[in-house]
C-alpha cells in the first residue's frame, strides 16, 4: 500500500533573501528497486509553485502508482524563489511556475519550451464567516481592512496588483508575503482580514477561511523539464502524466481550469 508522506524543509535561497521552501516527496511504502525497463521508475525532483502543492502531490502520488520504484521529491516555494534556485544551479528534474514571465527568466537552464498545464483564477480570501462582509476588491479598500497579499514578485502577488488596478482600487497591505499559501496563513490565523490568493488555494484551506471567487482573473501554469535534469526521463514521464487526460482530471479535481 502506497503512502504520502510530507517533509518539510527550509532552504535558503541567498539572491532573493532566503524564504522557506516546503518539500514534499510521495513515496512507496514497499518500492522495491527500480526496473531497468521503465525509465520513469525511478527519482524526479520537481520545483513547483506553492499554489500547486495539492494538485502535484496528488499527482505525484499516481505517478508512483504507474512506476512502481519510482520516487518523486517536490520543493514547493514562491515562483520567484524557484527560479532563484535554478539559476544558482539548485538540482532539479522540472520546474512548474505560476506565470509564464518567471519561466522565461530561466529559459536558458530549460532543456524545451514550456507547456501550460493549467490555469487559475484569484478569488479574495477572508477570515471564517466573512465576518466584515468583504465581498469584493472595492471592500478590501474600507477604512480598517486589514489587507495582505503576496509580494509583488510573486506571481499571486503581480496578479492581485493587478486585478486591484483594474478595478480602480487602492490598498495598502498590512504584510507582503513570500507565497500565497503564507497569504492565506496569514488570514487564516487573524493576522489579517483578507488577502487576494488562487481560487484553489482558498479551496484548499477549506472551512477555516471565507470568500469569494473573482472569476474572469487567470494566470497560467507552465512547466518543463531542465537541461541539467540527473533524471530527463522521469522528468519527461511526470510532465506527460500532467499535461495527459487522467492527469488534467486531477488538476480539475482540485480546481484548476483547463490550460486552454
Amino acid at each position: 500500500m502506497r503512502r504520502l508522506g510530507v517533509v518539510v524543509a527550509l532552504l535558503l535561497v541567498a539572491a532573493c533573501g532566503g524564504s522557506p521552501t516546503a518539500t514534499r516527496t510521495a513515496t512507496t511504502a514497499a518500492a522495491g528497486p527500480s526496473s531497468s525497463a521503465d525509465p520513469a521508475a525511478g527519482p524526479v525532483t520537481v520545483f513547483a509553485a506553492s499554489s500547486l502543492t495539492e494538485v502535484f502531490t496528488a499527482l505525484g502520488a499516481l505517478y508512483e502508482r504507474q512506476h512502481p520504484g519510482a520516487h518523486v521529491t517536490f520543493s514547493f516555494a514562491g515562483s520567484q524563489s524557484l527560479v532563484a534556485q535554478v539559476q544558482q544551479g539548485a538540482p532539479a528534474d522540472v520546474l512548474a511556475t505560476a506565470d509564464a514571465k518567471s519561466a522565461a527568466s530561466v529559459q536558458a537552464e530549460l532543456a524545451a519550451a514550456p507547456v501550460v498545464l493549467a490555469r487559475n483564477h484569484l478569488a479574495i480570501v477572508t477570515e471564517k464567516g466573512d465576518p466584515l462582509r468583504l465581498r469584493t476588491l472595492a471592500d478590501l479598500a474600507r477604512a480598517g481592512v486589514k489587507v495582505v497579499l503576496a509580494g509583488p514578485t510573486v506571481p499571486a502577488g503581480k496578479a492581485a496588483r493587478a486585478a486591484l488596478a483594474a478595478a480602480g482600487v487602492t490598498v495598502h497591505p498590512v504584510s507582503e508575503e513570500p507565497d500565497v499559501k503564507a497569504v492565506v496563513q496569514k488570514v487564516r490565523l487573524g493576522e489579517a482580514d483578507a488577502g487576494v490568493v488562487y481560487a484553489t488555494d482558498r479551496r484548499a484551506a477549506g472551512a477555516d477561511v471565507g470568500g469569494v471567487d473573482l472569476p474572469g482573473v487567470s494566470n497560467a501554469y507552465p512547466a518543463a523539464p531542465l537541461k541539467e535534469a540527473a533524471h530527463a526521463a522521469a522528468a519527461r514521464a511526470f510532465l506527460a502524466l500532467a499535461g495527459s487526460p487522467e492527469g488534467q482530471a486531477v488538476f480539475a479535481r482540485f480546481g484548476f481550469l483547463p490550460p486552454g
